[in-house]
């Protein structure tokens, strides 16, 4: 749970590696990096998100590389964020004192984060101070795979063996001449450090207090934007923080998230790379960021989809952050996993499926960019015309669908529901705008699919839409998400029941959902997964829409409840034991959040 002045406790660490829990976020719109709540810096991947982990002791507690402040002799700690930043404090207590330590990935003086525009300086800044009696002090950097690290003129520079081209520079208002280092200081001393990749600052004079503090304006700033007033209103605030660091400010995509191959579950061999863009995690994004005063960033990331598919003249499920098709799928045997869960994944082997929902993304994000005053100039309509045309006849066709099964597909209830969102969507463009193109055949094909949708899926014995277009009964949380597409109506009698099946049968526990069971769902992956976060807040969306507010708003606060002290979430909940799985923070799970909220806010729920 979101706890903005938490309590100093005991740091574990299973296995020899913090809980996911236990991790904050920070960023600069090019890359992130977590910190431990320990002092750690056990990720960060340069020069951007999806670039090789300099730092990935996330993945291999002895190889994977570091860069850690802490005090020695740690018996509790804590963390929390300076309010409406990205701006993390990590308190330390020993025997003999209390550090405090404040990082940022700090941002230009001035910068306007709404600008789509890089406002980073390419530098990580760790100002660690002793609150109360004294402190020993340790400092060590480690890339992964170790590297060569020597004196310079004013710090040391590190040439990381696995990027022999990237040059980090670490210096400190210290004699720093070696590494691993320490320092005995008393209170109020203070040891700065800012490690630089970008060369442009490498020379220049180092304040770290007036970098913290430029950024911490920069951040607010940005947040003088956001409107919002209902449920949980701190954590959406934090929310929304979180979403922006995983956004890339140059160019408005959005990676799914900022690590690669945390397992869901421990253990498992579900692990994947998340340091990517989907295109189906455009239309909620935009969905929560515009009704929370965010406009610009929900107009990026639809410019970006639509320039992505214009530029590629295909439609990709994902991209890398600058529209070019994601690497093949590579497992690395030289890291062992996190807690031991291998394979490492880099790369992502769906990025070439078949998934027919891409049809109704693109579309919905044309529709979306028309809504808010941006125009289609007409080289783009041919192509989205062609699109419409193909999801007419795509659907009848076996996909790996939302979920990116690996197996040879099924002819999926919720991607036939996307491929009538494609044709409505053409519809209603080509009407609105006076484009060419066959919108009455697009219009009767939609309202035909939806009720193939509400015929054939349906399954009388189990009272249920079927996650297969043929019935059967069998389910899939995906269906929650159909009346959110506007694919049949939130109230209609087969979506209720079909709310009720799933919220009985995909049950684990707790207002948890599974996606599917894997019993009837075979996907063709080992072993079993956790419970999907942004399901429940689906599940949440339904409630509300249907007029159940008290048991929307419950599930809702209990899904919120789950959070971090630091409000983060990760993609999936491990039933069994309430702790986070999967790669984190998930930018889904925080959308969930803020869409849930928004539309229980507008439906009158406020406390």
């Amino acid at each position: 749970m979101l706890d903005l002045n938490p309590s100093l406790r005991p740091v574990h660490r299973p296995d020899g590696y913090l809980r996911l829990e236990d991790l904050g976020l920070i960023g600069d719109g090019s890359t992130v990096a977590l910190v431990g709540v320990d002092g750690s810096i056990p990720w960060l991947c340069l020069p951007r998100f999806d670039a090789d982990a300099v730092f990935g002791g996330l993945l291999d507690d002895q190889r994977g590389g570091h860069f850690t402040v802490t005090a020695e002799d740690l018996r509790e700690a804590r963390q929390y964020y300076v309010p409406d930043t990205a701006v993390l404090v990590t308190e330390l207590r020993t025997v003999t004192g209390l550090l405090q330590i404040t990082d940022a990935i700090v941002v230009r003086s001035g910068s306007d984060l709404t600008d789509d525009a890089p406002a980073g300086r390419g530098e990580l800044v760790r100002s660690a101070r002793v609150l109360d009696g004294t402190i020993r002090l340790e400092v060590d950097l480690r890339p992964r795979d170790s590297g060569h690290i020597r004196a310079a003129l004013d710090g040391l520079e590190i040439r990381p063996s696995r990027q022999p081209d990237l040059r980090l520079h670490l210096r400190a208002n210290r004699p720093l001449t070696s590494l691993p280092v320490t320092f005995d200081l008393h209170e109020g001393e203070h040891v700065d450090l800012v490690l630089s990749w970008g060369r442009i600052h490498r020379h220049h004079r180092f304040d770290a207090e007036e970098m913290l503090a430029a950024t911490v304006d920069a951040w607010r700033r940005w947040m003088a934007h956001f409107a919002y007033g209902g449920p949980e209103e701190p954590l959406i605030r934090r929310s929304a923080i979180t979403l922006k660091l995983c956004d890339d400010w140059a160019n408005g995509a959005m990676v799914a998230a900022p690590t690669s191959s945390l397992p869901a579950p421990l253990g498992g061999v579900r692990n994947w790379d998340y340091r990517y863009a989907w295109i189906r995690d455009a239309a909620f994004t935009v969905f929560a960021m515009r009704r929370i005063g965010f406009e610009q960033e929900a107009d990026a990331f639809l410019g970006w989809v639509l320039d992505a598919f214009e530029q590629d003249r295909q439609p990709r499920i994902m991209y890398t952050l600058d529209g070019r098709p994601v690497p093949e799928e590579i497992e690395d045997p030289g890291l062992k996993g996190y807690r031991g869960s291998t394979p490492v994944h880099w790369g992502n082997g769906a990025a070439d499926q078949r998934q027919h929902d891409v049809y109704g993304e693109v579309l919905d994000c044309a529709d979306q960019w028309v809504r808010a005053g941006g125009e289609l100039q007409p080289a783009l309509w041919a192509q989205l015309r062609g699109l419409a045309n193909a999801a007419e006849q795509a659907w009848r066709e076996p996909d790996q669908g939302i979920w990116e099964t690996r197996n040879d597909g099924r002819v999926l209830t919720y991607s036939a529901g996307m491929c009538q969102v494609a044709l409505e969507r053409a519809a209603a463009l080509g009407e609105q705008l006076d484009l060419p193109g066959p919108t009455e055949q697009w219009r009767a094909a939609a309202a035909k699919l939806t009720r193939r949708i509400l015929e054939r899926s349906w399954d009388e014995k189990a009272q249920t839409l079927s996650a297969h277009l043929d019935g059967g009964g069998t389910l899939d949380a995906s269906l929650l998400a159909l009346p959110l597409r506007q694919v049949i109506p939130p109230t209609h009698p087969r979506m209720i029941a079909t709310t009720t099946a799933i919220a009985t049968r995909l049950s684990a526990g707790d207002g948890l959902l599974y996606r599917y069971l894997h019993d009837e769902t075979p996907d063709g992956i080992e072993g079993h997964e956790g419970a999907f976060l942004l399901c429940s807040f689906w599940l949440v969306d339904n409630l509300v829409h249907q007029g159940r507010l008290e048991q929307a708003h419950d599930l809702y606060q209990s899904l919120c409840a789950r959070t971090s002290p630091l409000g983060l979430l990760s993609e999936q909940i491990d039933p069994a034991t309430g702790t986070f799985i999967g790669n984190f923070p998930q930018a889904f799970s925080h959308i969930g959040i803020i869409a849930s909220g928004v539309n229980l806010a507008r439906a009158g729920a406020t406390t």
